[in-house]
């Protein structure tokens, strides 16, 4: 990572990220495309916006300071990873390698706990638009995006202006068990992945992949592997015995890499 001061702006040197591939991947609901090459999104309540510059691997944070890009983006966008070891790594395999050829700009956005936990809540048997929509009413509501202590006095019916369904009694559910204890966000972030898996499906409407949604994307648990149709498909033709030993312990970026592959490039048709 490499980076400089620009006026109010901070130009940043970074390879191996793709805007395309990294905010509308699906990992995360509230980045919007504003132009060809930017975007304009928010964690928690800091907004930003990032544009790729005409240079290669030059990207440029619109009115961010010095402070606020090491101490919330360059964690946000996992900038100390290296994904070109990496994709190296996975490319031991030959189907991993086509997937990280295709899409090499992909990294794991490092999400607030909260919000990537009641966001893929929102998100199940939901499509983009729609839990976009839902997130956006929810963030409308508060001002920006709610603490689940913020949430502790709705209701299902409360949350009716969410237009979200079934999933508003699920997120009550999970702020309920937050308040009350039986959920401790922070101790999940500690425990092994078996036992983390087991607490956080102990929220209403949380399944295996919701919770492996949270886990990797709230709790860069990195070993935690969300399987939807697409990663179905993946495994079914390329990994019936399981995914290679080259990753181990990083799952959850390798299936990254091939979920976005197998939806986007019409490889899976090829078959």
């Amino acid at each position: 990572m490499e980076y400089r001061k620009d006026g109010r702006d901070i130009l940043l040197k970074q390879d191996d990220f793709g805007l395309d591939e990294t905010l509308d991947c699906g990992q995360a609901f509230r980045w919007e495309k504003i132009a060809a090459n930017t975007y304009k999104g928010a964690f928690l309540n800091k907004e930003l916006v990032i544009s790729s510059e005409d240079e290669q691997g030059v990207f440029r944070l619109h009115n961010t300071n010095e402070s606020d890009f090491l101490d919330i983006w360059a964690d946000y966008f996992d900038l100390s990873t290296d994904y070109g070891e990496l994709k190296r790594r996975f490319s031991e395999d030959e189907t991993l390698a086509k997937a990280c050829a295709y899409a090499g700009g992909i990294r794991i956005l490092r999400q607030d706990r909260w919000e990537a936990l009641s966001s893929f809540i929102i998100s199940q048997n939901n499509n983009i638009p729609r839990i976009k929509g839902i997130i956006g009413r929810l963030c409308e509501h508060y001002s920006g995006y709610p603490a689940w202590q913020d949430m502790k006095d709705e209701t299902a019916e409360s949350l009716a202006y969410l237009r979200s369904g079934f999933r508003a009694k699920y997120l009550v559910d999970a702020v309920a068990k937050i308040a009350g204890g039986e959920i401790d966000l922070d101790e999940i972030a500690k425990m092994d992945i078996a036992d983390a898996r087991k607490t956080l499906q102990t929220i209403k409407g949380v399944g295996p992949k919701v919770a492996e949604c949270a886990l990797l994307f709230g709790f860069y648990r990195t070993e935690a592997f969300p399987v939807d149709v697409w990663v179905k498909r993946v495994m079914a033709n390329w990994y019936p015995n399981g995914l290679p030993d080259c990753t181990k312990g990083v799952e959850g970026i390798a299936q990254q890499y091939l979920f976005h592959y197998i939806r986007t490039s019409g490889a899976f048709e090829k078959i």
